[in-house]
């Protein structure tokens, strides 16, 4: 009888996992480094429990100190900013088109970014490359 009270304690206690929290308040837009990131031993459903994987990252929002750090706070650094002029790539059955346009917002590589060409006045969707061009499709 005290082996399945002994099993029942052992189920019933949760196991508590790394959390990482910000160090200090971290502005966003800002480029997190290991300083700003410390580690817990705390269970927070949703945050990330790694810190290499937010090193090296943008801070989407305003991150607070002693405050888990989620998916959606965090994200590749931006390499196109609001107001920048591109230039805009349309690849499609062997037709390519180059044209200039002006970014709408910031975005990181792979993100998906509004653009204004420039020549038509025409807003576009599109995902910024590695390159800091954006291919966009339709």
């Amino acid at each position: 009888m005290r082996y399945l009270a002994l099993i029942g304690c052992l189920i019933a206690t949760p196991a508590a996992a790394d959390t990482v929290l910000a160090a200090r308040t971290i502005r966003a837009q800002t480029l997190i480094t290991a300083q700003d990131l410390v580690v817990k031993d705390v269970d927070v459903i949703g945050a990330i429990s790694d810190p290499t994987l937010i090193a090296g990252q943008e801070a989407r929002v305003a991150l607070y100190a002693g405050r888990p750090i989620r998916p959606g706070d965090i994200g590749p650094p931006a390499l196109v900013e609001r107001n920048q002029i591109i230039a805009l790539i349309y690849d499609r059955s062997g037709l390519s088109i180059t044209a200039e346009g002006r970014s709408l917002s910031r975005a990181g590589p792979g993100e998906t970014v509004r653009v204004m060409n420039m020549s038509s006045r025409i807003t576009v969707t599109g995902q910024v490359l590695p390159d800091g061009r954006v291919f966009v499709s339709y």
